[in-house]
Parts: structure tokens; C-alpha cells; sequence
């Protein structure tokens, strides 16, 4: 066989060599192939020091260490965003207690809860109608700090039964005259999972997404 055909036979077969290494392994062969090459073409009255060549030996390994890294976090990340997957999966159709303050239509008494970060010796629950205006003033008492349920059994400060619509629940809760944050938590119903970029989300029967690490509480 002629030499020129060996020649062509060889370069096809190192392309697709290339074509079929890691892209690891092939930046180690072209960063070794460009290290002997300077090597070899080095001024032999100003040949490189100890020190350079380590240098260089120690930048591929960081590269190479660091492509090793990134791809086993990648791999742990697509398990655990699959195990979260079906782990959210179960959750559609139960009722999710995460922040917000939109309570449920039609659920009587609509349940809540109020979260303080330390105690408060005056807590009150404000349900405010669609067009803002507070209906019904809740003496939750004095609380510790944590998460505590709260409900509402769907009428105005006269007993009446609230009309059907929208209700928000807000908290205020002080300490004598100085206030103490207090944030509100409501259930929504689980309509679906969906997969993102920072993990697993619920979408929520009353139009929300939040993240399934803000789920405090399941029923």
C-alpha cells in the first residue's frame, strides 16, 4: 500500500480518536502535545526553569481536577433534582401550607398560621376584602416565637357571614409599643410539580409557583 494512503489512514483514524475522547482527556493530550512541542523547540542556552514546567504541570491538573469536580456536581445535581421530582410528585392534590396571604375560596374556617421570630405579647390577624378593607380583626393573644395555626371562621366583626370573593390575612404583632415582624403562611391546594434551574417548584391551585423548600407544613 503506498505510503501517502497509510498516511491519510492514519489521520482519519486520530480525528476520529479525537472526535471520540472526553473533552477532558482530549484538553490533557493537546496541552501535553503543546508542552513537548515547546520542549523540543526550546533555546537550549535559556532552557525553561524547574519552577515554569511545574507551573504549567500544576495549571492541567487544576483544569483537569476542576472538569472532574464540576461534572460530579452536575451528576449529584441531576440525582437529587430527580429524587425532588418524585418526592413533589406525591404532594399534587394535598393542601400546602407556604408564605403568602391570599386565603383559600370557600374553605370555612380558612386556615392560616403566623410565624414570629421571637415572643409578642399582643398578636392580631387583619382579613381584609378585595377592595382592602378590613373586615375582621382576630385576637390571636400573646404568642411565643415560631410557627403557630390560625383560622378564620369566614364572618365580619358583626358574625355575619363573609360574602364569597377574595380574603388576605395580615399580621400585627408588638411588644408594648414596639412592633415584632410577623409574617403569614396559607394552604393552597398542589396542582403540579415543575422542574427549574434552582430545583423543584409547585404551581399551586391558587395561581402561585413557589419552591418546594417553602413548604412548611402538608395535609
Amino acid at each position: 500500500m503506498p505510503i501517502g494512503a497509510l498516511s491519510t489512514s492514519d489521520a482519519t483514524t486520530s480525528a476520529a480518536a479525537a472526535e471520540a475522547m472526553p473533552a477532558n482527556a482530549a484538553n490533557e493530550q493537546r496541552f501535553l502535545k503543546l508542552l513537548v512541542t515547546q520542549l523540543k523547540n526550546q533555546d537550549p542556552l535559556n532552557p525553561m526553569e524547574n519552577a515554569q514546567l511545574t507551573s504549567q504541570l500544576a495549571q492541567m491538573s487544576t483544569v483537569s481536577g476542576i472538569e472532574k469536580v464540576n461534572a460530579t456536581l452536575q451528576n449529584m445535581l441531576a440525582q437529587s433534582n430527580a429524587g425532588q421530582m418524585m418526592q413533589a410528585a406525591g404532594m399534587v392534590g394535598r393542601w400546602a401550607l407556604t408564605p403568602g396571604s391570599s386565603l383559600p375560596a370557600g374553605e370555612a374556617p380558612a386556615a392560616f398560621a403566623v410565624e414570629l421570630p421571637s415572643s409578642a405579647a399582643s398578636v392580631r390577624a387583619l382579613i381584609t376584602n378585595a377592595a382592602g378593607t378590613s373586615i375582621r380583626t382576630i385576637d390571636l393573644g400573646a404568642l411565643p416565637g415560631g410557627l403557630h395555626d390560625a383560622a378564620w371562621d369566614r364572618k365580619d366583626d358583626a358574625g355575619r357571614p363573609a360574602p364569597a370573593g377574595v380574603y388576605q390575612v395580615r399580621v400585627v404583632a408588638a411588644n408594648g409599643a414596639a412592633a415584632v415582624s410577623a409574617s403569614t403562611l396559607v394552604y393552597d391546594q398542589v396542582g403540579g410539580v415543575a422542574p427549574g434551574s434552582a430545583g423543584v417548584s409547585l404551581d399551586l391551585a391558587g395561581g402561585r409557583r413557589v419552591a418546594l423548600s417553602d413548604v412548611r407544613i402538608l395535609r
